[in-house]
């Protein structure tokens, strides 16, 4: 019954995509019925097949031993602290020496190369033009901003279709560096399965809300996305990027932590209930439409909602704690939906973006704000149904 349902959640994010499009007549409906096919046979392989089930388990021992090198990084400098549980130095630290690792992979020309192809090969599959298919696979590994300032210099040719369809697929992928950090308090599986899935999320539900054709296309230049001119220096760059990401995230979860406290204590003596229950009464039909046993859909809804209000680090710490209470199918939904920057504070961050570049565009851009918003949640819900499909 769950699968009937999770199939009803998917063609119902379809028909309210359509509903909201600007351009009807020129939705591209063969790429989405593509890319969702494309979708189907990922979670599938990964998730219901021995071949897909190596693949996957293979592809986390590599992750997990990437990240035992950066442990003896982290133990060298904290000593004992790095063997306790202390949220900044065992998670939020990795994120320096990821971000290093993936700079080194950057400069080497591995990564955008790869990038490059792979968003080429997504385009000429699904027909979208190059800029919104190479920034899609682009987030996947970069993140939402670095992903917009690699395609800078295309950035003022895009029409307002164009414009969100980039932000808004970028918002719902999250950045490699710091999967490391994810992958310490969700399932390491789901957050791995649901990074490809995330790259159609995004293109189908923004190229149907916002359509384009693939004659308004330019050709990508990887060199935007190298800026260093030595090893060292990206070694160095990527290592105080990478703490800079991991002093923002603190600096934020402290903010939201201490706010979601603050409005807790009000809430509790007026209402007799917590910010977390009221989101997951709101969030509860969603959590239902996506598979999840009716039994779950409010605690699984409160978590959902603190990360479209919140983020998605607080929403993960807020559901580590009642993990082993769930179902498989539920932590598998949930993992997948999290693993998103689809979140009020991420519009700011991109619009920010989009201002530094281009003025006209980030005037338009915050225009459409919350559509963004919305659109990259549906994509975050979309990619979370599909993963339940298969557990």
């Amino acid at each position: 019954m769950s699968i009937v349902i999770g199939i009803i959640g998917i063609i119902a994010l379809i028909a309210l995509a359509w509903l909201m499009s600007n351009d009807k007549k020129n939705i591209n409906f063969r790429a989405v019925g593509i890319m969702l096919a494309v979708q189907l046979v990922i979670a599938w392989f990964m998730l219901n097949t021995s071949i897909g089930q190596k693949v996957l388990h293979g592809i986390v021992n590599v992750f997990n031993k990437v990240l035992s090198f950066g442990n003896e990084g982290i133990a060298f400098v904290f000593g004992d602290l790095a063997g306790k549980n202390y949220f900044f130095v065992n998670v939020l630290m990795m994120i320096v020496f990821v971000s290093a690792l993936l700079s080194i992979l950057t400069y080497l020309r591995i990564l955008p190369l790869a990038i490059k192809y792979i968003g080429g090969a997504v385009a000429k599959v699904t027909g979208l033009p190059k800029i919104e298919s190479f920034v899609a696979v682009n987030s996947m590994v970069f993140g939402d901003t670095t992903a917009i300032l690699s395609v800078k210099s295309q950035l003022h040719k895009l029409t307002p279709n164009r414009l969100f369809i980039v932000v808004t697929s970028s918002l719902v992928a999250v950045s490699c560096s710091i999967l490391g950090a994810y992958m310490q308090m969700i399932p390491a599986e789901f957050v791995l399965v649901a990074l490809p899935i995330n790259i159609f999320s995004g293109l189908i539900l923004s190229s149907m809300v916002s359509p384009v054709s693939k004659e308004e296309d330019d050709d990508i230049d990887i060199k935007e996305m190298i800026p260093e001119k030595s090893l060292f220096e990206a070694i160095g760059n990527g290592a105080l990027i990478g703490g800079k990401t991991a002093l923002i995230v603190g600096a934020m979860l402290i903010t939201y932590i201490g706010l979601l406290a603050m409005i807790n204590f009000v809430l509790e003596n007026l209402v007799g209930m917590t910010f977390q229950e009221i989101v997951g009464y709101v969030f509860a039909p969603v959590a239902y439409m996506m598979g999840i046993p009716a039994s779950e859909i409010v605690r699984s809804g409160s978590v959902m909602g603190t990360k479209v209000a919140a983020n998605e680090f607080v929403a993960m710490l807020d559901f580590m704690k009642i993990i082993p209470e769930m179902s498989p199918k539920t932590v598998g939904i949930v993992s997948a939906f999290l693993v998103s920057f689809a979140n009020f504070s991420s519009i700011g961050i991109v619009l920010g973006t989009v201002q530094a570049i281009n003025g006209e565009q980030a005037s338009r851009l915050a225009k459409v704000g919350l559509k963004v918003l919305f659109v990259a949640t549906m994509g975050s819900v979309l990619t979370g149904t599909i993963v339940g499909l298969f557990l």
